[in-house]
């Protein structure tokens, strides 16, 4: 399937969940009068969710930035920025967040940044971005059994699937990532099969490169697993980037002036939500989200503001990131097609 029929069948498929989540969520709601309550809630405070959101985007280039320079890979600070909401777009119009770093390698090939680094790079990042939701969820599975029960009651069984998901996913990514000898043999056995198939052609120059991106592969994971003391900051960084965007409730819930939960449960509950549909085929939790928030947060914004925090908080935190991160690939995009025709 070409790259064009794959992007027209994702825009359809997150219109068609958008628009049956707003009808899900919106029915028999009177939205003159959310409109209304979202416009009590303090811009100062919402500003500061719009910013957590900006963090959010930065820190992954940061952490780009800090990784290349580790191997030795010039890429500007801005470049990296780019490379980070190009990500995030698509991870947020994809299911699964699957088309995210795909579009990164793509770009960052267009940099003459060597595929396999990037590849590397970019899955020490997954890893590291996953870990911290599994640590999250393992921790509140085992020690926080009493804010489960209150809280996620009527959802658990979400719960237990996304964190089984999150788990299987860290410890197939941490194999190929440091067993290199393994992701080579599976890299070598995909192209047989294709070629098996008459997908692919029986091509020994095909061979040869693969071989040799695999060992640069294997070069560059070797450099990282002998570098461990990279993997902590990198997850140190990771763990700050996710609290920034968890927060994002947090202030929704000053915003309305809300008082009596504190901020670290507000935060661990919207961890939860991320446990919960990171891993679904659903392009940015679109639906899951929404319902698990209006779900989990019923004790704790009540009156009528349980659904304007709903709009607030998830308009913040996955359409801001969306319409800002959609800008910057813009930009990129125009960027590299001015660079290929030479004006």
């Amino acid at each position: 399937m070409s790259s064009k029929k794959k992007n027209i069948l994702n825009a359809v498929f997150l219109l068609i969940v958008f628009f049956l989540t707003i009808y899900s969520v919106f029915k028999g709601e009177d939205l003159s009068d959310i409109a209304d309550t979202i416009t009590e809630a303090s811009p100062v405070f919402l500003i500061l969710g719009v910013s957590c959101v900006v963090f959010f985007i930065w820190a992954e280039s940061a952490i780009l930035h800090y990784l290349f320079g580790t191997l030795h890979v010039k890429a500007k600070r801005r470049t990296c920025f780019m490379y980070s909401a190009i990500g995030f777009f698509f991870s947020c119009i994809t299911p699964s967040a699957g088309g995210g770093q795909p579009a990164q390698v793509y770009y960052m090939r267009k940099n003459m940044i060597p595929v396999p680094v990037a590849t590397v790079v970019l899955m020490v990042v997954t890893i590291t971005y996953k870990s911290v939701l599994v640590i999250a969820g393992c921790l509140l599975a085992v020690f926080g059994r009493g804010m489960l029960d209150r809280y996620l009651y009527e959802v658990m069984p979400v719960f237990y699937l996304g964190l089984t998901l999150n788990v299987v996913f860290c410890l197939a990514m941490l194999i190929l990532a440091f067993h290199t000898s393994l992701a080579k043999n599976i890299a070598m056995k995909l192209l047989g099969f294709l070629v098996r198939l008459h997908i692919l052609k029986d091509k020994p120059s095909r061979t040869e490169r693969l071989t040799l991106t695999m060992d640069h592969y294997n070069e560059t994971a070797l450099y990282l697993r002998q570098h461990k003391e990279v993997l902590v900051r990198v997850t140190l960084l990771t763990f700050c980037q996710r609290i920034a965007l968890f927060s994002v409730t947090y202030f929704v819930y000053k915003a309305f002036g809300l008082r009596g939960t504190h901020a670290a449960t507000l935060i661990l509950l919207q961890s939860t939500i991320s446990i919960s549909a990171d891993m679904l085929p659903l392009p940015g939790g679109m639906g899951i989200s929404e319902h698990l928030f209006l779900t989990i947060f019923d004790p704790i914004f009540y009156g009528d503001l349980l659904l304007p925090a709903m709009v607030l908080s998830r308009g913040i935190a996955y359409y801001v990131q969306l319409l800002f991160s959609a800008a910057v690939t813009l930009g990129a995009h125009i960027l590299v097609d001015r660079r290929q025709k030479g004006t």
